[in-house]
């Protein structure tokens, strides 16, 4: 029998130490390092990386003001949050050759959205046939990086592209 190691997950399917407010807040309010995951700061908004990713790569466009909706920002924060997925999709393309992208917003509990009450863009690279039996019939993810080394990777790559 094989077995996949993801010892970050463990934190995530137990559930058990949820953090106090906003996770976004409180990510905003550290310094920028492996231990926030923000990528890089803007005017109004940022990026970071999905500590549970979906796949390697998987980033955030999010606000740094605290709103449960895309109405209730203001244009330039809107304008901003869309440059950054733009920016988002450039860098993961080149830092990791991505095919493809997945885009959304997930606004409100019926929509999926996984932190209720701060809104933000996930962006998402793609390859052809990276959805493969692991994923369809197993129901696993498997990421050949560490969340830490993908911070580095893209981190150095938004820091080439300013």
């Amino acid at each position: 029998m094989k077995h996949l190691w993801s010892p970050w997950r463990k934190e995530y399917i137990e559930g058990n130490k949820k953090e106090a407010g906003c996770v976004f807040c409180n990510a905003q309010a550290q310094a920028d390092g492996p231990e926030n995951l923000i990528v890089f700061r803007g005017k109004f908004a940022y990026v970071i990386l999905n500590r549970y990713p979906y796949t390697n790569g998987h980033l955030m466009a999010i606000p740094f003001a605290h709103a449960p909706n895309l109405e209730e920002l203001d244009a330039e924060t809107r304008g901003e949050m869309m440059e950054l997925a733009s920016r988002c999709t450039t860098i993961l393309r080149e830092a990791y050759q991505a095919q493809s992208f997945n885009l959304g917003v997930n606004i409100g509990e019926a929509a999926g959205a996984g932190v209720l009450g701060h809104v933000h863009i996930h962006i998402l690279p793609r390859w052809v046939g990276d959805t493969n039996f692991m994923t369809a019939v197993g129901e696993t993810r498997v990421l050949p990086e560490t969340l830490e080394q993908t911070y580095e990777r893209v981190r150095k790559a938004f820091l080439a592209s300013s």
